[in-house]
């Protein structure tokens, strides 16, 4: 599987961004996509997930602001952000869930300016 994710950029705090990551490949078989972040000298952390069924995980930080979605058919999933703060800024990670692996994306910056 590999994935391919765009959208990012630099925006002002309080405008909005839509991220979108593509998979190819061996996409039967994946049950979640989603995404992570990673900001400078913190650890990846989860954003949101998005399962087959639909159902989402998202994380407190993010809720209210952030919505995951997915089309299936493309294997493609979205994550549209809006409120952005400053402390959104980071990098952002695409992944895929299979039974027997997960894949991740090559990462998509995203800075927000206050």
């Amino acid at each position: 599987v590999q994935l391919q994710a765009s959208g990012g950029g630099l925006v002002q705090a309080g405008g909005s961004l839509r991220l979108s990551c593509a998979a190819s490949g061996s996409r039967l078989g994946i049950n979640v996509m989603g995404w992570y972040r990673q900001a400078r000298g913190k650890q990846r952390e989860l954003v949101a997930v998005i399962s087959g069924g639909d159902s989402t995980n998202t994380a407190d930080s993010v809720k209210g602001r952030f919505t995951i979605s997915r089309d299936s058919a493309k294997s493609t999933v979205y994550l549209q952000m809006n409120s952005l703060k400053p402390e959104d800024t980071a990098v952002y990670y695409c992944t895929a869930r299979t039974i027997v692996a997960d894949y991740w994306g090559q990462g998509t910056q995203v800075t927000v300016s206050s």
